[in-house]
């Protein structure tokens, strides 16, 4: 006998199924931690200031 399915439940199912892939994906993409973002942010600094100081006044 074939089992009965709540076709609702069964949508809303899939669409939190297709939610909890996406939010995987998107940690893997945009998650960094804080530290991460604050040593890219001293890194970039520190470049900024060293490419300043090897500027020649003409």
């Amino acid at each position: 006998m074939v089992e009965l399915i709540n076709l609702n439940k069964a949508r809303k199912a899939k669409a939190a199924a297709e939610a909890r892939t996406k939010a995987a994906e998107n940690r893997v993409k945009f998650g960094r931690s804080k530290l991460e973002k604050q040593v890219s942010k001293l890194e970039a600094e520190r470049a900024r200031r060293a490419h300043d100081q090897a500027k020649r006044d003409d």
